[in-house]
């Protein structure tokens, strides 16, 4: 039963995890640290009570918690911060600190009860820090590029130049090492291949969807469109109809699939008709591109579900 569930609230932060849970003897503070996991970890277990713990995503501070505890087999959720922060206002907390937040998770997790995170396949994490670092290093050389037209004194323009030549290596090589990362994961690979067949989608675009949406494959269309921020969103009340408009997401998804798609409208046989017909109807080029991009995420999320080569 779900009302036998302790659900921990946790806090994390760079040092420190603050922690709050009701009838349950635990730190109120512990390190961000494999020390303080295990500390976090024995009074659970001590307990014998059956737990599920609930923190927000924030990027490697949490992911270590996370890992800890699916090694030790407890139920552990990583939510989104901006559900959370709007749970604490619907619930009339507004003010927000550290010790505030770890109750405002707790609260979440008994009243919303999020289904427990999945642990990743190594593989995936890997991909996903591989394809995260060369989208920096791509950010990086975009900077140093539009320095260098606005430059004219010659030594800083060979410094420049310099750069951008060495970040480009860096780019290149970590492509190679996402390309080995692919091929030494059978399920990588099979995933990557599938999607590859898809006129307009190539290797490194389906590697980042991939490291972007590791649950691509286990959702449904109206999931999986949602979750990239790109099912439309209704604006009506009463008898006034507003425009639908995307809001949300991930946004790492809809850059894996944004050049993807604007190669598909111009050469895939089935995506450049449909693309053709929204803007024969008046839609506007953003719109019709957008309108792209989700039915080929819908298609992809098929072929990661059963991988049969079935036409678009």
């Amino acid at each position: 039963m779900s009302t036998s569930i302790v659900y921990i609230g946790a806090d994390v932060a760079k040092d420190s995890i603050e922690l709050f849970a009701e009838n349950l003897s635990l730190p109120s503070s512990i390190p961000n640290t494999p020390a303080g996991f295990r500390l976090l970890i024995k009074a659970i277990k001590k307990s014998a009570k059956v737990t599920h713990l609930i923190c927000e995503a924030t990027g490697p501070y949490s992911k270590a918690l996370a890992r800890a505890f699916h090694c030790a087999e407890l139920q552990v959720s990583v939510v989104n911060p901006r559900q959370v922060r709007d749970f604490a206002r619907a619930s009339g907390r507004l003010a927000k600190t550290d010790k505030l937040d770890a109750q405002i998770l707790a609260s979440y997790g008994g009243k919303m009860q999020p289904a427990p995170t999945q642990p990743n396949d190594p593989a995936y994490e890997e991909l996903a820090a591989l394809t995260t670092r060369r989208q920096q290093l791509i950010e990086m050389r975009n900077a140093e590029t539009k320095r260098l037209a606005q430059i004219d004194h010659p030594h800083i323009k060979r410094s420049i130049a310099s750069s951008i030549k060495e970040l480009t290596r860096k780019i290149e090589s970590f492509e190679v090492l996402i390309k080995e990362t692919i091929e030494n994961s059978p399920p990588l690979l099979a995933k990557v291949e599938s999607f590859c067949k898809v006129k307009g989608v190539g290797p490194i675009t389906a590697a980042l969807l991939i490291a972007a949406c590791p649950e691509l494959g286990t959702l449904n269309k109206n999931q999986v469109a949602a979750l990239a921020g790109l099912a439309p969103v209704c604006r009506d009340s009463g008898a006034m109809r507003g425009k639908r408009s995307i809001k949300g997401g991930r946004l790492n998804m809809r850059t894996a699939l944004y050049m993807a798609a604007l190669s598909a409208s111009r050469s895939n046989p089935h995506l450049k008709p449909f693309y053709q017909r929204l803007r024969a109807a008046g839609k506007p080029f953003k719109l019709a591109l957008t309108a792209v991009m989700r039915k080929l995420l819908i298609h992809l999320n098929s072929l990661a579900r059963c991988p049969i080569p079935t036409p678009i």
